[in-house]
C-alpha cells in the first residue's frame, strides 16, 4: 500500500442508532449515528413505525383528509355531468344556427 493516501482506520468504531441501541465495528469514522438499525427497523421488529423528519406524513394525511372531505361519488358525479350534457343539448336546441333560417 501506498503511505498517505488511505484514510484512518478505526477498528472499535461506534454506531448509535437513535433508539438507544449501540454497536462496535471497523470504519474510517470514529462515530457513526444512524436513525434506524436491527433493534428498532419495522422489518426485523415486526411494529410499525413511522420516521416522519420534516412531517411528510402528517402532510400527507391532511392532503388525503382535504381530498376525501370534498370528492363526490361516482354516482353524484355522473348525474351532474348529465345534466350538463341535458342543459347543452337544450341550448343547442334553442339556438337556431343554419344559415338558411337566418335568411
Amino acid at each position: 500500500m501506498k503511505a498517505n493516501i488511505h484514510p484512518t482506520y478505526f477498528p472499535n468504531a461506534t454506531i448509535a442508532c437513535a433508539c438507544g441501541a449501540t454497536y462496535t465495528t471497523g470504519s474510517i469514522k470514529e462515530r457513526i449515528d444512524i436513525e434506524l438499525c436491527a433493534a428498532c427497523h419495522p422489518f426485523f421488529t415486526g411494529k410499525q413505525k413511522i420516521v416522519d423528519t420534516a412531517r411528510r406524513v402528517e402532510k400527507f394525511t391532511n392532503r388525503m383528509d382535504a381530498k376525501s372531505d370534498t370528492a363526490q361519488t361516482a354516482k353524484e358525479k355522473a348525474a351532474k355531468n348529465a345534466e350538463r350534457a341535458k342543459a347543452k343539448e337544450a341550448k343547442r336546441a334553442d339556438r337556431n344556427t343554419s344559415i338558411k333560417s337566418a335568411r
